[in-house]
């Protein structure tokens, strides 16, 4: 497996964190990556690095806390969103198509609502407008992962890893783990992964989504356990214009089977640097 280039790169006044830089050919448009909860830019998108660099810039960071990615005393997902903005600042780059997967869906979405000059096109991939919509959704987003992230804040770093540690090895394995993939997860902060699952369990785009006026493509994963088809496709149907590609897949697809993501993405991608152009009419 070849990785594109990666480096660290400190945004201005908010720290340090990791990004993937793909040049991709020569005046292409810019592609960002947000990945999802508890992953890493590469963990969720190195099944897609090399199909996307063909036609793009590619950008991928590690989330606050997550890998190798900023380390805070909390995590807030309009904090990630403004990371975005910031990294579109050091590497001088004007506009990008943003593209989100689960937990990056909602970056996507604030960085569209912080920054929208800045946003091109989004693609939200395996996401939502909300994710804690029944009552027992929330209670477990603010009660068991709240309390969680409390606890955890608390905890001398040494023990954070630990416990960390613990995790993953008694995770279910659904088949072998390559150890590269093991040692991405080992990089995160628990705390601060705790705290980005009471926001992401917090966060709610209801009444404002439909206000997104960018070019939007909507990955529906038809057999998501953890982010139910409905919510998804109610996504799209909350913005104006989205067109809606159905990824035959769960949660994991665009790992587990790339081959069924990866090209959807691609082309969904073409199409958004085309009509975030000059020319919006430009179709997919």
């Amino acid at each position: 497996m070849i990785l594109p280039p990666g480096r660290r790169v400190e945004l201005p006044s908010r720290g340090t964190t990791f990004v993937r830089d793909f040049a991709g050919p020569a005046g292409a448009a810019t592609v960002v990556l947000l990945h999802g909860w508890m992953a890493t830019a590469d963990l969720n998108w190195f099944t897609s690095y090399a199909a996307l660099g063909q036609y793009f810039r590619v950008l991928a960071l590690d989330h606050r806390g997550h890998g190798q990615g900023i380390r805070s005393r909390r995590f807030r997902l309009e904090d990630c969103a403004d990371d975005v903005a910031a990294l579109l600042d050091v590497v001088g780059v004007e506009r990008a198509v943003i593209v989100g997967y689960s937990m990056g869906g909602p970056i996507a979405q604030l960085t569209w609502r912080q920054h929208p000059a800045r946003v091109q096109g989004l693609a939200l991939c395996a996401t939502s407008r909300t994710f804690a919509g029944r009552a027992n959704e929330s209670a477990y987003f603010q009660g068991m992962v709240g309390s969680a992230a409390a606890l955890l804040s608390l905890a001398p770093m040494p023990l954070r890893r630990r416990l960390l540690g613990e995790f993953i090895d008694r995770r279910p394995q659904t088949g072998a783990v390559p150890e590269w993939m093991t040692d991405q997860l080992r990089k995160s902060d628990p705390a601060l992964l705790a705290q980005a699952g009471r926001s992401l369990g917090g966060f709610d785009s209801r009444s404002w989504i439909g206000e997104v006026d960018v070019p939007t493509a909507v990955l529906v994963t038809m057999h998501d356990n953890l982010v139910p088809p409905a919510r998804q496709r109610s996504l799209a149907e909350s913005i104006t214009g989205a067109v809606t590609f159905e990824i035959d897949g769960d949660h994991r697809v665009c790992v587990a089977h790339p081959e069924k993501f990866v090209p959807t993405l691609v082309y969904a991608c073409q199409g958004l640097a085309r009509r975030g152009r000059t020319d919006s009419s430009a179709g997919f």
